[in-house]
């Protein structure tokens, strides 16, 4: 069948059972956004406030669904207005396919209007991208592109097409072309010979602790219980791993690290064993590299090998999926019993250090724990960035999804709402509540408007102590309270706001108040909004300084 490079893409989307794409049109993408409009039934297009808000939200969409997101730009501000979005993908290692149509072929170098070199502006925040000027390119394009971004540690995949290859023709027949096979090829598949080597470090462990990372969370959890129990070991975790073992599960001694619980920090520093499930490292985890785990033997398990020794020395690396991993050791681990170790490591178990504030507002440990207590137990949590995330991670409690959508590697203020809007639309019967505070919040309200032109029922709680909160924390610790550009005096009425978007909206300034706005939010059938105001001095506690470890935690 003959069809125009824009029709192309779109049968292509559907031959991988795309039926979901988020973006903004253009000139550049007029002929792409045509063709989407003659499959209305098969592509559904949602319209998002701008392009960095379609990227969250692709973003969102595949995180809580495990299918690949898609967003469409324009060329110039449309495409570079996807970095952000993509740069967040990047770095949490999720697979986002992203179609930019640029000026047409006989314009490009020749600065026209709203030309841009987006492949070159994104080469650093992408798996890989591809730039098409001639239409026979674009079916194997378009294919390994998918293969690409799902395969072997997934990431953002940008493909950026010229106009006239949008409007160009070409005959087209399903399985005719062959992909180009970009990328390097990742080995999976770990040897007999080292299943035996780290099963007998595991087996003869005095101290053996999991750790997971969010890798592992992205490849499934499935053997993950069997493993606790035959190798008797408590489990913790990385916030891109939170949820992946139950919150209230006895096992979970909670986060690692800089806001890491007093019990997870604690056995890392006491263990003998320390088997990284899909993890990297990094500077939030592992804040001095030198002291970490130094007691234990590290066993790093990850599909990446470039993430093998870049952070913290390790024993053992194993190039494998980490869920895969774990299926594969399972019969080699022997039933083992850690009574001493599981009691001393669970003594300090806490998700958190409640607040000891005097105030009359609501504490954000009571915020976030009666969420969880109203919330249904397969509810999807998306944070923005900052204290509400941290009090997030530790207090949201016994809950049986993994999905909590946060963004950890490049810490993005104003990821959250369009990340939650992907969500609820990739999972329509399920409950989203997006936590964020007045700094991320600001960052991305204005997609407020597409939660209520898709009449998305998400609840979002606003915790709203005036001051840009994470880093008002250090410089009440660190700089003597100098307050420098912390401290923003707006006067935005969230209830009026949200109100002009057509947003559900209340305000809470008791616990009491918070409960009763969150009742009458989950009754509506579209968007709503909770500002709850906490105190400005709230922390999150516990806090260990960067290059510190466990002896210099701040609780208190």
């Amino acid at each position: 069948m003959e069809l125009t490079g824009a029709q192309l893409i779109v049968q292509k989307l559907m031959e991988h059972h795309v039926n979901t794409v988020f973006g903004y049109p253009g000139g550049t993408a007029l002929e792409l956004f045509d063709a989407i409009y003659s499959h209305p039934d098969q592509v559904r297009h949602v319209l998002t406030a701008d392009e960095c808000g379609g990227a969250h939200a692709a973003d969102g969409y595949s995180r809580s669904t495990g299918d690949i997101g898609v967003v469409i730009a324009t060329s110039g501000p449309g495409a570079t207005n996807l970095i952000t979005g993509l740069a967040t993908a990047y770095m949490d290692s999720v697979p986002l396919l992203a179609i930019t149509v640029n000026v047409s072929k006989n314009l490009i170098g020749h600065d026209a209007f709203q030309e841009i070199y987006i492949t070159g502006a994104t080469m650093p925040v992408t798996k890989h991208n591809y730039f098409v000027d001639r239409i026979e390119k674009l079916p194997g394009v378009l294919d390994d592109a998918f293969k690409v971004a799902q395969g072997g540690r997934p990431g953002p995949v940008l493909i950026d097409i010229t106009k006239d290859v949008s409007t160009g023709r070409i005959d087209y027949s399903p399985g005719e072309y062959e992909p180009h096979h970009a990328g390097r090829q990742i080995r999976t598949k770990v040897t007999r010979s080292e299943l035996l080597t780290i099963a007998d470090c595991i087996n003869n462990a005095k101290r053996p602790v999991i750790f997971l990372g969010g890798g592992f969370a992205a490849s499934g959890r499935k053997d993950l219980f069997e493993l606790l129990e035959k190798a008797d070991c408590p489990a913790a975790h990385t916030i891109m791993a939170a949820g992946t073992i139950g919150f209230d599960n006895e096992r979970n001694l909670g986060i690692v690290g800089m806001h890491g619980s007093i019990a997870a920090n604690s056995a890392m520093d006491e263990a003998d064993v320390v088997l990284a499930l899909g993890t990297r490292f990094s500077d939030r985890v592992a804040l001095n590299p030198k002291k970490f785990a130094e007691n234990a033997v590290k066993i790093q398990v990850d599909i990446d090998e470039s993430e093998f020794n870049k952070n913290v020395h390790v024993d053992h690396m194993i190039v494998e999926d980490a869920a895969d991993f774990v299926k594969k050791l399972l019969p080699f681990i022997e039933e083992r019993k850690h009574d001493d170790w599981k009691k001393r490591a669970t003594a300090l178990k806490t998700h958190g250090i409640t607040s000891s504030l005097d105030t009359p507002l609501p504490h954000p440990d009571e915020v976030i724990r009666d969420t969880c207590a109203m919330a249904d137990k397969e509810t999807i949590y998306v944070t923005d960035v900052g204290q509400h995330q941290m009090w997030s991670a530790q207090f949201l409690g016994d809950h049986n999804t993994y999905k909590f959508i946060t963004s950890g590697g490049l810490g993005t203020m104003g990821f959250g709402y369009g990340a939650a809007i992907g969500a609820q639309i990739g999972n329509p019967d399920k409950r989203v509540i997006h936590i964020t505070g007045d700094g991320s919040f600001h960052m991305c309200l204005n997609e407020a408007c597409t939660a209520v032109s898709q009449n998305l029922p998400i609840i979002t709680v606003i915790m709203n102590n005036g001051v840009l909160g994470m880093v008002y924390q250090w410089q009440t610790i660190f700089c003597d309270r100098r307050y420098s550009g912390t401290d923003p005096h707006r006067k935005t009425d969230f209830v009026k706001l949200g109100e002009g978007f057509g947003v559900k909206t209340y305000r809470a300034k008791t616990r009491q108040e918070y409960d009763d706005a969150l009742k009458e939010a989950m009754k509506n059938s579209g968007p709503s909004w909770i500002e709850v105001l906490i105190d400005r001095n709230e922390k999150v506690l516990p806090f260990i300084p960067g290059g510190g470890t466990t002896d210099d935690m701040i609780i208190g």
